[in-house]
C-alpha cells in the first residue's frame, strides 16, 4: 500500500493487489499491478489503474480517472461547495470508455479530459 497525504503528492502501489491512494489537492495515484486499486479524494486528484482488472476511483472536486481495457472506474461530481451532485461507474472498453484516457464526471456523465 501506498499513500500520499500532501497536496501534489503521488503514490503509486506496483504490485499485485497494491492499494494507492492521494489524498491531497491534485495528488495521483496509481495501481500499476494487477488487481490494484487507486484512489484520489483531493481536489482535482487524479487515479490510474494500469493493471489487469485494477479500479481507479476519483472522489474529489474535478477528480478524474482512467485506466486499461477491462478495468473499473468510479467518479463522483461535486458542486463547488463540496456537496456530491452525481456518481457514475463504468468499465474500460464498454459505453465508449477508452483505455488510458482520462474521464471526469459533468452533469453526471463521464467526459474526456486532460
Amino acid at each position: 500500500a501506498a499513500t500520499a497525504s500532501g497536496n501534489r503528492g503521488a503514490a503509486t502501489a506496483s504490485g499485485d493487489w497494491g492499494a494507492a491512494t492521494a489524498s491531497g489537492a491534485g495528488g495521483a495515484a496509481t495501481a500499476s499491478g494487477d488487481w490494484g486499486a487507486a484512489t484520489a479524494s483531493g481536489y482535482r486528484g487524479a487515479a490510474t489503474a494500469s493493471g489487469y482488472r485494477g479500479a481507479a476511483t476519483a472522489t474529489g472536486h474535478q477528480g478524474k480517472t482512467r485506466g486499461k481495457e477491462g478495468c473499473a472506474l468510479f467518479l463522483v461530481e461535486r458542486g463547488d461547495d463540496g456537496e456530491i451532485l452525481n456518481v457514475w461507474a463504468g468499465i474500460v472498453g464498454k459505453d465508449d470508455i477508452k483505455a488510458d484516457t482520462f474521464y471526469r464526471l459533468e452533469n453526471g456523465s463521464p467526459v474526456e479530459t486532460d
